[in-house]
């Protein structure tokens, strides 16, 4: 068998790596029990757009019992490439946040005190406003002609929103009568 100077420099070396490695073990950082455990195991990951401006940034967001644990850039995504803002940076604390609210506060006008209501109630009370609001400022003709507008309302979407959710709000955007119709991108 022939073999060469380097061949055999190159098993000297493995040999006495295995050698010192045998005498003295592995060394303590490389151990599987001191590893700590990474944080997404056991973690569902879906991706998403990123909600604060136009650019849509992909997102993988993991969660684990229906809570969000991560939320990092997606390096698949064609646009960021994986990286984020400072704003897309920050979003974990968006999701995951003890200030958050998760329940109505209401204010009656003239009130100082705010006061927890239902979801119900919420959702009930605003469709009662805008109706009262389209039917208080809807134009049906003008100059002759027939317009079916509201100026009373206004309307403003955001990047939060899909290409399909874009859609069907401006559809109830425009047949509540709504000309002041905006996205967050243009403006």
């Amino acid at each position: 068998m022939k073999i060469s100077r380097r061949g055999f420099l190159g098993a000297a070396g493995t040999g006495t790596l295995g050698g010192v490695i045998s005498l003295f073990g592995v060394p303590k950082s490389v151990k599987a029990a001191e590893i700590p455990e990474i944080k997404t195991v056991q973690t569902t990951e879906s991706t998403t757009i990123c909600p604060f401006c136009g650019v849509g940034c992909g997102l993988i967001v993991s969660a684990r019992e229906g809570k969000v644990i991560n939320i990092e850039g997606d390096p698949d995504h064609p646009i960021n490439e994986g990286s984020l803002c400072s704003k897309g940076m920050a979003l974990y604390q968006l999701a995951v946040n003890e200030r958050r609210l998760n329940k109505v506060k209401y204010r009656a006008p003239g009130s100082p005190e705010w006061e927890e209501k239902s979801w119900d109630w919420a959702l009930t009370e605003i469709a009662k406003r805008v109706k009262k609001t389209r039917d208080a400022t809807f134009v049906a003709k003008e100059d002759g002609k027939i317009v079916n507008r509201t100026n009373g309302i206004a309307c403003l979407g955001g990047a939060a929103l899909d290409n399909e959710e874009c859609y069907l709000y401006s559809k109830f955007a425009r047949s509540l009568g709504v000309t002041y119709l905006e996205h967050q991108a243009r403006i």
